[in-house]
């Protein structure tokens, strides 16, 4: 695939990309219901007019779309048109569509890099129906990585006041271990601490580092990739001044007193830290990607088919993560114009 390398300059953070997602899933109908959010004026949903229109009168809004260029007015919401590949119907995949769906997120990543837009939410897409179109997809972190030549990416998610981070995504359990080693986790922990400055304006980072195995090894006992890989990169990333603390056991890192300590737990795999995260906030949870050149954040949960075009799903996901990417946008233009003035 051709990579979006092109150069960033100086994106405002005033309009905010929304990718609508799979077509025959919940993204249009909870990216529509922005329209009632008070900053609604500051989205751009992307996604085809028509279908969009269609899902409108199935969900009884009443609502507009404006194009993305007009000025913001009450009962509309602006809609930048990318035009599906074959008809759509709620609730039914068509894997013709995996390219639309792809095409959503490459010009919002193209938006976002040219400087049209100050960062990029994403509503979910249907995997398996975007491989059925014959299109390599492991999910978005991995997409977009690839798309703006990243080499590092930290997938974080934050809901119910916790931020969990991980230092492997989506890899089958047995291929974990061999994914942990000293110079990626070095880097995951770098991208983590520098962007919890930088885009969560949080100066000096407190993060808990869990281990892998059961009890953080037992001393070797149960594995050593604590004692080898993540306890001495603790070590070297503490002697330059990071706030680290670890590797310590997963099933006590999550308990009030030890979260009260810090402001961000990295889990070493998925299904690690995320049943935490989304036993506390589902359904308000939000995805964000770190180390991109772009912002990005996401919605923490799935196309939900069943739900399309029926009125009966959350938005709060979609409306939490449209509220962090308006942050993080502010938060970042704030951090770059307070570096400019100390260079001067």
């Amino acid at each position: 695939m051709k990579r979006l390398v092109q150069v960033r300059t100086g994106a405002s953070p005033s309009l905010i990309a929304v990718t609508s997602g799979e077509p025959a899933g919940v993204g249009p109908d909870v990216c529509l219901a922005l329209a009632g959010h008070p900053a609604s004026g500051r989205a751009v949903v992307l996604g085809d007019r028509e279908m969009l229109e269609r899902r409108i009168r199935q969900l009884g809004l009443d609502l507009m779309l404006r194009d993305s260029e007009a000025e913001p007015t009450p009962g509309t919401i602006a809609c930048l048109h990318v035009p599906l590949a074959a008809p759509c119907r709620a609730g039914t995949l068509e894997p013709r569509n995996s390219r639309y769906v792809i095409e959503l997120l490459d010009r919002s990543i193209a938006g976002c890099r040219a400087g049209q837009f100050g960062a990029m939410v994403t509503a979910p897409v249907h995997k398996g129906a975007i491989n059925d179109g014959g299109i390599h997809f492991i999910g978005h972190t991995e997409y977009l990585a690839e798309r703006t030549g990243t080499q590092q990416v930290v997938m974080m998610l934050v809901g119910g006041g916790l931020r969990v981070a991980l230092a492997t995504t989506h890899l089958a359990l047995k291929d974990v271990p061999g994914a942990i080693n000293r110079e990626g986790l070095e880097r995951v922990l770098r991208i983590l601490c520098g962007e919890l400055a930088s885009r969560f304006g949080i100066a000096a980072p407190r993060v808990l580092v869990a281990g892998l195995n059961p009890h953080s090894g037992e001393g070797g006992y149960f594995g050593r990739e604590e004692i080898d890989v993540i306890g001495p990169v603790l070590e070297k990333l503490r002697a330059e001044g990071l706030q680290l603390r670890g590797p310590l056991p997963a099933d006590t890192l999550f308990t009030p007193a030890l979260l009260a300590q810090a402001d961000c737990a990295l889990a070493m795999y998925h299904d690690q830290g995320l049943p935490v995260l989304k036993y506390a906030s589902f359904g308000g949870g939000v995805n964000v990607t770190l180390g991109l050149p772009i912002i990005r954040t996401s919605v923490d949960h799935g196309t939900a088919l069943d739900l399309a075009g029926t009125g009966r799903a959350d938005s709060g996901s979609l409306v939490a993560a449209f509220e962090m990417a308006m942050a993080m946008a502010e938060t970042e233009a704030r951090e770059s114009r307070q570096g400019s003035t100390k260079r001067a």
